[in-house]
């Protein structure tokens, strides 16, 4: 047979690696992706309620390391047990039915119990396909490099929840990453100077310099930008990363957008920030875009080159009506952008390391409010904050010995 390999870019999930393999004797093709970009700085969760047969057409990114899971019929597809696939939800169910039936004789000959209670058990499986009754479908990928279609895109999906997260230590080492080593000594004040060191282009993996930087953003605190440019294929890239602690409290910051000088206000936006625009019912979970320290109208044009680039609702794998929606989405972003649309921009970050300018400052601002609100568990949860302990470690560690 043969084989065929494309290397590719999909937004959401960097580059990836497509193989294709087709028998011309007896017909039999086979397909699977490897990711071919970076580990994802957090890992992702994605929990969908099915309802109804469309969902089944959702389109499936699964990583090799991913978890497959359905609660309902305490079934699990473990990592590393398939390949990464792109294909739909009934795709991946027809793929653990074959795999189940694969030897199915065998059994039947040796241990007819255990083959006929699989036979049942596949039965269940494909009575999920009818979607007779809902049931949850969840992808938990620690690399961070799974996706599951929102078919109402840009618009937010109910029946669909991402969860972003800190990967524990073991599934840092089953990804082969190691903990980062602490400094053994206090950084010195970097304030005024601009750090350079070597690293690999993400685009070309040619040799290039990454530039960090110290920032200190007035009435809020400190930041770190790191900006890296490749002289090779031209690919430019920033990230904001916070330089303080995470905040006792949350912040949920609302601006009314009244104007088009409100487009020039400065945006930090951590990696934990969620974004909402209510009037476009548009919204933006944590860990997209990853941080940036920009403006306003720079965040938006973000968000629009984001929604554009989305492979689900481009070319093949758009439905009818997909595409006229999308363009309705832009249309109306763009008239926010170009000033001639009153909106409300949200920014909730539960770690509140998220900024929004305030051009009255020190006075108030009147179209410009700032909550504080206490965390939930399943914030503290996704921050890692529930399992973290500051005080009166010593002493215990003192005891144990």
């Amino acid at each position: 047979g043969v084989t065929r390999l494309l290397l590719t870019r999909i937004p959401f999930f960097k580059e990836i690696i497509v193989s294709s393999f087709a028998c011309g004797s007896c017909s039999w093709s086979n397909t699977e992706i490897q990711s071919a970009g970076r580990i994802q700085e957090q890992g992702v969760r994605y929990t969908l309620a099915v309802t109804s047969r469309q969902d089944m057409n959702r389109e499936v990114v699964k990583t090799d390391c991913a978890t497959a899971r359905i609660p309902e019929l305490d079934f699990e597809i473990p990592p590393f047990t398939q390949k990464g696939v792109l294909t739909t939800i009934e795709g991946l169910i027809d793929r653990a039915v074959a795999g189940l039936e694969q030897d199915q004789p065998v059994r039947r000959a040796t241990d007819k119990e255990v083959a006929s209670k699989i036979d049942e058990f596949i039965g269940k499986l494909r009575q999920l396909k009818e979607v007779h009754s809902p049931f949850t479908f969840v992808i938990d990928d620690p690399s961070g490099n799974s996706f599951v279609e929102n078919p109402r895109a840009p618009q937010k999906d109910d029946a669909l929840v991402v969860a972003h997260y800190r990967r524990t230590p073991q599934q840092a080492a089953v990804l082969g990453l190691e903990p980062g080593e602490k400094p053994a000594e206090a950084a010195e004040d970097l304030s005024s100077e601009v750090l350079q060191f070597n690293t690999n282009c993400p685009e070309c993996n040619a040799p290039a310099d990454t530039n960090m930087k110290v920032v200190q953003i007035p009435h809020f605190k400190e930041v770190i930008i790191m900006a890296t440019n490749c002289d090779s294929c031209g690919h430019r890239t920033n990230e904001v990363k916070s330089g303080g602690a995470i905040e006792p409290q949350g912040t949920r910051v609302t601006l009314r957008i009244t104007d088009p000088s409100d487009m020039t206000r400065d945006v930090l936006k951590s990696e934990t920030c969620s974004v909402e625009i209510p009037e476009l019912e548009f919204e933006l979970g944590m860990g997209a875009l990853g941080g940036k320290f920009t403006t306003l109208e720079g965040l938006l044009k973000d968000i629009r080159d984001l929604v554009e680039r989305n492979p689900f609702t481009l070319g093949d794998s758009s439905a009818p009506g997909r595409t006229a929606r999308l363009q309705e989405f832009i249309a109306k972003l763009h008239e926010i952008i170009e000033g001639k649309a009153k909106a409300h921009f949200i920014m909730d970050d539960p770690a509140g390391n998220s900024y929004l300018q305030n051009v009255y400052a020190p006075e108030e601002d009147p179209e410009l409010k700032v909550e504080r609100y206490e965390r939930t568990f399943e914030q503290n949860e996704d921050l890692g904050l529930n399992d973290m302990k500051t005080e009166g470690y010593e002493s215990e560690g003192a005891s144990g010995r």
